[in-house]
């Protein structure tokens, strides 16, 4: 223990004496020394002769290693070891290195090895009045409100110069004005210079003031700074907005579109800022419509179209328009805007129907009056201006009423409800605006019917071809007319006409009064009446009512109704029956006898055949089928029978034939005989050839007078009518033994013919035809063309 601490306190008396030495070698080795210099001087001048100063032998400077030490990378001396000088490495400012020191003072530590010393040096850097006066900006901008009151202190910034001592900034100088002065007050390191109001602003008579500040230092000649002092007035809200003009006016279009300008209001405040901010707006009492109509921009005073703008609605608009500022309080101004709406051609005319009538008599007089009608268009000058007419091609015209804008569609030629029933008139109202506008309307008159037209046969005259032994039930024809009138004057009633001229044919016949079907009221006989004609009169139901007739030809077709009569041989008792001598010596060809007959009918009804229905030899006798000729066939023979019975079959061509038989008993006698009996018989035969004829000679003659009035009445009807229409019955009597009838006639494009057994004028049975049509040549063609005709 005694020994730890006696060795502490060894350890302390040896620092102690290590001390005493380190201070008494310090003292020894090392010196100080001081220079003075001026800033700003030139780059190598002297700063004294360090080497001398210290008593060191300048030959020893380089070999000792003579420096300065702690210096920066750009020390600003240099020592040269050659000449033991002390040089300024680079330029030395004293505010830059001593800044805001009263004294500048640099220590240099320089050192000598072998041995070592350390020797200071002190420099002292002299002030130089190298910098002027400077303030922190180049201008300072005060706010001070207008309603300030004198006397208001305002501190400025104070300027700093660099430089120390009496070369620093000594006064302040403040450029001439009204409104402000100047006052410094002296601090601890510098003086203060402030602002003092001397005199009330006026923003709106000065809004800014410009003061220049000048703060002077020491130096002789004394260095200068200044600074700009910008006060900026501000505003108190003590003006008024005020409009450019008393009044505003405008003149805008009608139908102008949404957002159109139609005019700026422009106001100014003198204040400024949020004072001088104006807001236009309507005015409180301004109506809610117009509102709706117009809009203003608060910003800009536009006042702009936001409705639909009509003329017709309102001409001119009166609107108050307040301009108002953004101050705390704000102030307002009224003003009044005109607006004159300018009239466009923006409403076509209205056509409205004031009186109508549904429908117009046909026989109505030019000028009658249809409908009255009145047009009106809501623009004025020309655009109001309207002319009317009718578009279509019409009968109708447009008529000015004495009343304004009143129109009569009237008739301005005469109607025909037949050729024109119904009429869709267009009305045009057009005016004279630009571009010009127009507008239409329909209207549909309705032609109504008087009874001027008569019925009209569809055929005139009518011509039927009916069969005998007709059905009474249904009608035998009809016959149809029309009247173009409408309604009861177009009903038509059908009668029959009861002449007084004795004949009984109506007698016979009854029509449908409405639909003008015929019944015969009787069966017709082709024997007895073969043609009539008679009147067909249609009455319409109109007041008075109008009538028309027409005339029918009706001829009758015949019928397979009668059976072959024979006319010889015929027996006393009127059989058919009779006897024939013949000499044998006769040839082959010697006419026995002829067997001749008669049919009432015509054509195949009356075209008779004849055939052998027995016979007792047919290799004695033959028969000639178309003429009833009955010849030997060869001569006589010893073994022949002296009497011979033939039985001759004589049938008609219908279409269900019918026939009759006569019987003729044929005895051979011997010559002498013959002769004889020749003389005998041929009195009888004269007596009864008598009788035939005188039978044949009527039925010809009524034949021929019934032909004859066919053709007149043919005649009569083809020079009435146009169309190529004839009807005649031809009869051809080429009796060679038997009564042949041949009949042809003709109906518009058709041509029929009947025909009897002769059949030398070419025609040819049609197979197939079961005897009922023929094909004729047409002898009117030149390229000889057959043509085909039904019955």
């Amino acid at each position: 223990m005694e020994q730890s601490g006696r060795q502490a306190w060894i350890a302390r008396w040896r620092c102690v004496a290590y001390m005493v030495v380190l201070v008494t070698f310090w003292s020894e080795a090392s010196a100080q020394i001081k220079y003075s210099i001026s800033e700003e001087v030139k780059e190598g001048s002297v700063v004294g002769n360090i080497a001398k100063d210290l008593g060191i032998d300048k030959a020893t400077l380089k070999d000792r290693g003579y420096r300065i030490v702690g210096s920066s990378t750009e020390p600003l001396f240099r020592l040269n070891n050659d000449d033991g000088m002390l040089y300024v490495n680079r330029k030395v400012d004293r505010e830059e290195i001593c800044e805001r020191s009263n004294a500048c003072i640099i220590n240099l530590k320089t050192v000598l090895e072998n041995p070592l010393e350390i020797h200071y040096v002190i420099i002292e850097v002299l002030d130089v009045n190298d910098h002027s006066p400077v303030f922190q900006e180049k201008e300072k901008r005060l706010e001070i409100f207008e309603s300030t009151l004198p006397g208001a202190r305002f501190q400025l910034q104070p300027a700093r110069d660099p430089d120390g001592g009496q070369f620093t900034v000594q006064q302040y100088r403040l450029s001439h004005n009204d409104h402000f002065r100047l006052e410094v007050k002296e601090r601890e390191d510098r003086k203060m210079p402030f602002l003092i109001l001397q005199k009330q602003l006026d923003r709106e008579a000065m809004s800014e003031h410009k003061l220049m500040l000048t703060a002077i230092d020491g130096g002789r000649p004394a260095r200068s700074g200044t600074i700009e002092i910008i006060i900026e007035v501000l505003d108190v809200n003590d003006n008024s907005p005020v409009f450019t003009k008393d009044v505003y006016s405008a003149v805008l279009n009608e139908n102008s579109a949404p957002g159109t300008l139609v005019v700026q209001v422009n106001a100014t405040d003198l204040d400024e800022g949020a004072n001088s901010e104006i807001v236009y707006s309507f005015g409180k009492e301004v109506d809610v419509h117009l509102q709706n109509l117009f809009n203003i921009d608060p910003s800009t005073g536009e006042i702009k179209v936001a409705g639909v703008i009509d003329f017709e609605e309102n001409q001119s608009y009166e609107i108050d328009i307040q301009a108002s500022d953004k101050g705390t309080v704000p102030l307002s101004t009224d003003r009044t805007v005109i607006i004159k709406v300018i009239d466009l051609n923006d409403n076509p005319p209205q056509i409205e129907v004031t009186s109508f009538s549904k429908s117009v008599p046909e026989d109505s007089r030019i000028g009658t009056t249809v409908a009255l009608i009145s047009v009106n268009d809501l623009d004025s000058g020309p655009n109001g201006k309207v002319s009317c007419f009718i578009r279509e091609d019409v009968p109708f015209t447009i008529s000015p009423s004495l009343q304004d804008n009143m129109y009569a569609i009237v008739t301005r030629s005469h109607l025909d409800r037949e050729e024109k029933f119904h009429y869709e008139l267009t009305v045009v109202a057009k005016d004279t605006g630009e571009p010009p506008l127009s507008s239409e309307k329909t209207i549909t008159v309705v032609v109504s019917d008087v009874n001027d037209n008569k019925p009209q046969f569809s055929l005139n005259p009518y011509t039927f071809y009916i069969t005998e032994n007709n059905d009474l039930v249904s009608p035998v024809f009809s016959v149809k007319a029309s009247d173009l009138d409408d309604s009861d004057n177009a009903h038509i009633l059908y009668h029959i006409p009861r002449d007084s001229s004795g004949d009984n044919v109506n007698l016979f016949l009854n029509i449908n009064s409405e639909s003008g079907d015929i019944l015969a009221l009787k069966s017709f006989d082709f024997e007895t009446l073969k043609t009539f004609q008679f009147q067909v009169v249609a009455t319409d139901s109109g007041t008075p009512s109008l009538s028309n007739n027409v005339t029918v030809n009706v001829f009758i077709l015949d019928q397979n109704d009668n059976a072959p009569v024979i006319l010889y041989p015929v027996s006393s008792n009127g059989s058919a029956e009779g006897v024939e001598e013949i000499p044998r010596n006769v040839n082959a060809g010697h006419l026995v006898t002829k067997v001749r007959a008669y049919d009432a009918d015509i054509g195949y009804n009356g075209w008779l055949l004849f055939s052998l229905q027995e016979v007792t030899d047919h290799s004695l006798f033959g028969l000639d089928r178309y003429t009833g000729q009955i010849r030997t066939l060869r001569s006589f023979t010893e073994t022949d029978e002296a009497e011979h019975k033939l039985v001759i079959l004589v049938k008609d061509n219908g279409n269900v034939s019918l026939s009759a038989t006569a019987t003729v008993i044929v005895k051979v006698v011997e010559p002498k005989e013959a002769f004889a009996a020749s003389d005998v018989k041929s009195a009888t035969k004269v007596d009864e050839e008598d009788n035939v004829t005188f039978y044949l000679m009527i039925t010809l003659g009524s034949v021929s007078v019934l032909f004859l009035i066919s053709i007149i009445v043919l005649i009569a009807m083809q020079c009435s009518k146009t169309t190529d229409y004839t009807s005649k019955y031809l009869q051809e009597t080429n009796y060679d033994g038997t009564l042949c009838h041949s009949i042809q006639y003709r109906s518009g494009d058709k041509r029929y013919m009947l025909v009897g057994p002769r059949m030398s004028i070419g025609s040819t049975i049609v197979p197939g035809s079961h005897a009922n049509t023929l094909v004729l040549p047409d002898r009117r063609r030149g390229s000889g063309e057959v043509r085909l005709f039904s019955r």
